[in-house]
């Protein structure tokens, strides 16, 4: 049990709740714009045609969804924390990671990671052969964000683009096909999560400078990423409005746009640039509560 409880903590299993309910939001949307959402339909991946989805098999698509995102996104962090050991055990922050901490090997890191790849990949050849193929591309993203702070300080984008393919991924599931609606949802994730992820950084700016790494705060100081980051989370905001009119949706999304923005708002008051002491407030309360509460207004204003 501890070995588990270990694990859930390396990959920092409660932050599922940033991707997730995007992920559900893209499903039950692909689900109820199907020509007659009792009848959805499922891409068949041995008949090669869209037959009459039941409601068991609906069921197993919305399970095979949510093991791609518990895959998917382990491997990332699995991999993220291995890559990042040596830079963690010098971090006074993070040196009590599974890894530096020797709770966990690096080796054994690298073992689950592959083990989630596998699974993520085998997961995605029971759904479509759309979302099979296209699970090279999205472990490239995830994956790969985790060397990009080495040379960019737009990895925080990266990031953001790894959680945007929830949305895009689920509709993909159930459709076979993309759709500007669950796109405009995704892009909506790319700016919340970078700018979110610019205030997270906030905290290591001066250990990022000193070992050379690339982040928004160690390249531009704390003032003007906390500016960015405000830019991004305005265009959350734009995406999250601009879905809401082209998909004409009614007013219990309109409710869950007001506490999405709402909570973009009221992260910015938490944190300045001489005080970060509420960074975790703001970074894992405020979005967990702008995810959630947004998803069930959304989900809900699909169905009635």
């Amino acid at each position: 049990m501890s070995s588990i409880k270990n694990y859930l903590s390396l990959i920092k299993f409660s932050h599922t709740i940033f991707a997730m309910p995007f992920a559900l939001i893209g499903f039950f949307l692909a689900v109820m714009q199907s020509p007659d959402s009792a009848h959805s339909t499922v891409p068949g991946w041995h008949s090669g045609i869209l037959a009459p989805a039941s409601v068991n098999e609906l069921g197993i698509t919305f399970l095979l969804v949510i093991l791609c995102m518990v895959f998917a996104r382990s491997a990332a962090m699995a991999f993220n924390r291995y890559l990042d050991r040596r830079f963690d055990a010098k971090n006074p922050r993070t040196a009590i990671r599974e890894i530096p901490a020797g709770v966990i090997s690096a080796g054994n890191a690298l073992a689950f990671t592959i083990l989630m790849c596998i699974l993520f990949i085998a997961t995605t050849w029971f759904i479509n052969p759309l979302c099979f193929y296209l699970s090279f591309v999205a472990l490239a993203v995830v994956l790969g964000y985790s060397y990009t702070k080495r040379f960019t300080p737009l990895c925080h984008l990266i990031l953001g683009l790894g959680l945007s393919l929830a949305p895009i991924g689920a509709y993909l599931a159930v459709t076979g096909k993309f759709a500007l609606l669950p796109i405009l949802f995704s892009f909506a994730v790319i700016f919340w999560v970078s700018g979110f992820d610019i205030i997270y950084a906030l905290q290591d700016e001066e250990f990022d400078k000193q070992h050379q790494l690339y982040s928004i705060p160690s390249w531009l100081g704390k003032s003007k990423a906390l500016r960015v980051s405000e830019i991004l989370h305005l265009l959350s905001a734009t995406c999250i409005v601009g879905a809401g009119i082209y998909g004409s949706f009614g007013w219990l999304y309109w409710l869950g746009c007001a506490v999405f923005v709402g909570m973009l708002i009221y992260q910015h008051s938490l944190v300045k640039p001489t005080d970060l002491s509420r960074v975790n407030l703001a970074f894992m309360t405020a979005n967990g509560i702008a995810s959630v509460v947004f998803a069930l207004f959304v989900i809900s204003d699909l169905f009635f």
